[in-house]
């Protein structure tokens, strides 16, 4: 079925979105289900087909151009596209990526618009926000160095008006600059306020990869953003309200990064006590799977 799927989408517009949606969906969805060895070929097959990808270009393109100030806040059939189209290029990046096949047609992305889209949001719906974060995360972890993707609107060389200093960590965290990632962080830490659990899953994994991206880069940078004073407040907002346990997905993940960037200004003692404290008291069966990965996650960094 991959086959004649990828062929009818390579025909269409993107305008054509009854069609395209489902069909992208399926494509995303034998991605992911496919069985292990048969995924190597599912890859290669939408990968060499040329007019998908530059269909898929087209849908990535209209992000920008279908953002009108008075975007409704649900989903619409434009934006249910949209967020299929950014799954699934991550998938290809990542699937890609995982077994080294064969490019047959890049796709350029805009890294200032993909940056702006998370940091401004623009009333853009959330499940839309999260397939660019899931996207964004893609590209994170392969050093924005994929063969399938060409990055434009980067970061170019350091202005010399910019401080030295300024001017060093740009240049080692090229294509990103420290003001972008400044801008990210705080837009990051804004988006996770809104207690939304599919957004707040999302937020903590893009957190958790740019660190990352960071400390390769440049480590002095990385620890200086995992140990800003506001994300302790954040946590304190996270805890407030009916829901006062640390035992939340988005809480324990957040505890985990910054213990493993040893950012002790965020996390103490016994904030970490606490967490054990409540872990031993709680029935561990009936925690939700989400919570027990991030409590595995959090005791083994620990």
């Amino acid at each position: 079925l991959l086959f004649p799927v990828s062929n009818l989408c390579g025909k269409c517009r993107p305008r054509d979105t009854d069609l395209l949606q489902p069909s992208l969906n399926f494509l995303y969805w034998s991605l992911h289900q496919t069985a292990p060895c048969s995924q190597q070929r599912a890859v290669a097959v939408l990968l060499s087909n040329v007019s998908l990808l530059e269909l898929l270009q087209k849908v990535l393109e209209c992000t920008w151009l279908w953002s009108p100030p008075s975007r409704p806040a649900y989903l619409s059939s434009e934006d249910a596209l949209l967020c299929s189209g950014w799954l699934l290029v991550a998938s290809l990046l990542l699937y890609q990526h995982r077994y080294n096949t064969e490019v047959h047609q890049t796709l350029s992305v805009d890294l200032t618009e993909v940056l702006n889209a998370v940091i401004f949001r623009n009333k853009k719906p959330i499940l839309l926000l999260v397939s660019i974060m899931q996207f964004l995360r893609a590209v994170l972890r392969q050093n924005f160095s994929s063969s399938l993707l060409v990055i434009v609107g980067q970061n170019t060389a350091p202005s010399a008006t910019l401080p030295q200093q300024s001017s060093l960590q740009d240049t080692a965290l090229h294509p990103l600059a420290m003001q972008q990632v400044f801008s990210l962080v705080v837009s990051l830490q804004n988006l996770l306020v809104h207690k939304d659990l599919l957004l707040s899953q999302a937020v903590v994994a893009c957190l958790e990869t740019l660190v990352e991206y960071l400390y390769v880069k440049n480590q002095d940078v990385a620890l200086h953003v995992a140990s800003q004073p506001w994300h302790r407040f954040l946590l304190f907002t996270l805890l407030s309200g009916g829901q006062k346990s640390f035992l939340q997905p988005e809480v324990l993940r957040l505890m985990t990064l910054f213990v493993r960037y040893q950012s002790s200004n965020i996390i103490s003692q016994k904030e970490i006590s606490q967490i054990v404290q409540e872990a031993a008291e709680a029935n561990l069966a009936e925690l939700p799977e989400a919570t027990s990965c991030a409590l595995h996650l959090f005791l083994s960094q620990v």
